[in-house]
């Protein structure tokens, strides 16, 4: 089973984040409250951490890419 991770909406006004770096590649085994990946918002820069353990599976939206809040940027599954 793939758990969806999601651009996080870190504040009230926020409508879109900007992926800045994965801090893994696909296929690399990801414990729960790793650093995922680091977003830049309209106002900082932020750590995600994994909510849960696995394996990246897919990362739909690479480095670089600006993604709504709310919107699949990978998977993480057995």
């Amino acid at each position: 089973m793939a758990n969806e991770i999601i651009m996080p909406k870190l504040g009230v006004d926020m409508q879109e984040g900007e992926i800045l770096e994965w801090k893994f590649s696909e296929g690399d085994v990801v414990n729960e409250g790793d650093i995922l990946l680091e977003i830049m918002s309209d106002k900082t820069n932020m750590e995600i951490e994994a909510d849960d353990s696995g394996v990246l599976l897919k990362i739909v939206h690479p480095a670089g890419d600006v993604v709504p809040v709310t919107e699949v940027i990978g998977y993480i599954g057995a």
